[in-house]
């Protein structure tokens, strides 16, 4: 008797906590992420054209570089110069540049090897920056598709704000319905542990930066220390960012919906392929923490309907059903997020997901001793010590 007493208590006080984790969150997030703006409202203003540099490194880019290069070069601006950077590719992509580049002005840059201490993109995005003089670098990737007056609004915005840095936080598209269930999550979990509307306060540790668009002022680039302060980092979108607020720099961030778009994986096998880079690098290449995460998400993702479906009785199933129905509203209505109403139904896989890619990634980077990246091998012991300078 009294053990079933326990386990009753032990279900209700789960159950309580479910109810209150969930319910924090969901206003946290909303109240939150309704402070940052949309580009697409913003204004361009005509007057204001400081010389900007897109910096684009490639490898292997051949089956979406076409449409996402020229979307670039149909940019809308005048004081544009585009650096192209090819690094090591073995498939077409050589030649899709060439004949793109008969048709639009823009700089190739070739890379035939890479240095010691660097990761293939950083030392890339590194390079193209010592090609060109101007006042804005625009680091992006090679798959983003830009709308023709994503660069004038973000320009703008920028120099009223006097920031050094802005990110604009792309619209995710996807054909496929369990990438879409991941990716809410996913995105969800990477917003409540960066706080993008924080950036803009100097007082705040908190920063934000994305691979599809990292615009930085020259000077507070190189203030930071460049890409060689964060060589061997796999998360260098996020590590510029950071670099950049704490050198002093103002920073800031944009939804870009209808201005920015990417199809980042086609499937969730991709999607899990993709994050064994840079997975294990988010817990700190640590497998404590690793535990910690996973134990995190089986406790609020994945356990709550079976644990209470299970063993809690009809007063602890209501308040599963509050907890479900905060889960929904957040999802559905997250700011800078196109979801279906449903998708926070998903959040059990979405959650057994994840925890694969955390066992995953520490699991194969710890036996394989470092990470693979679009064909080059960095061992653990450099990205570890990467990560204490």
């Amino acid at each position: 008797m009294p053990s079933l007493l326990i386990n009753y208590m032990l279900i209700q006080a789960y159950t309580v906590l479910l109810l209150f984790y969930w319910l924090v969150l969901a206003i946290y997030l909303l109240i939150n992420g309704n402070r940052i703006q949309y580009l697409k409202h913003l204004e361009t203003d005509a007057a204001v054209i400081p010389s900007v540099a897109i910096i684009i490194p490639v490898r292997n880019e051949e089956q979406q570089l076409n449409v996402a290069l020229t979307s670039v070069c149909n940019l809308v601006y005048e004081n544009l110069e585009i650096v192209v950077v090819n690094d090591r590719s073995i498939d077409n992509t050589k030649n899709i540049l060439t004949d793109l580049n008969t048709r639009f002005p823009f700089k190739i840059l070739d890379i035939t090897a890479l240095p010691d201490g660097w990761l293939g993109k950083n030392h890339a995005l590194y390079i193209g920056t010592q090609a060109t003089g101007a006042t804005y670098f625009l680091f992006t990737d090679a798959d983003i598709i830009f709308h023709k007056h994503t660069l004038s609004k973000a320009i703008t915005y920028a120099q009223h704000k006097n920031l050094d840095h802005l990110t604009i936080l792309p619209e995710i598209t996807s054909i496929s319905i369990g990438l879409k269930s991941v990716l809410a999550t996913f995105i969800m979990m990477l917003t409540t542990l960066q706080r993008p509307w924080a950036a803009r306060n100097k007082s705040s540790r908190a920063s934000i930066g994305v691979g599809a668009f990292n615009l930085v002022k020259r000077d507070a680039y190189f203030q930071a220390g460049t890409h060689k302060a964060i060589a061997m980092r796999p998360d260098d979108d996020l590590q510029l960012a950071a670099a950049i607020k704490r050198s002093g720099g103002a920073s800031d961030v944009l939804y870009g919906e209808d201005a920015l778009q990417v199809e980042w994986y086609k499937s969730v096998y991709e999607f899990i392929n993709g994050l064994m880079k840079n997975a294990f690098s988010g817990f700190n290449y640590s497998l404590i923490r690793v535990i910690g995460g996973v134990l995190g998400v089986l406790m609020f993702f994945v356990l709550p309907l079976p644990l209470v479906l299970i063993f809690g009785d009809d007063n602890e199933r209501s308040l599963l059903v509050f907890a479900l129905i905060c889960q929904l509203i957040l999802f559905w209505k997250m700011p800078g997020a196109k979801n279906p109403w449903w998708i926070g139904l998903t959040i059990p896989y979405a959650g057994m997901v994840m925890i694969y890619i955390f066992i995953k990634a520490a699991y194969t980077n710890t036996r394989d001793g470092g990470i693979y990246w679009r064909g080059t091998f960095y061992s653990l012991a450099e990205l570890r010590k990467a990560k204490r300078q």
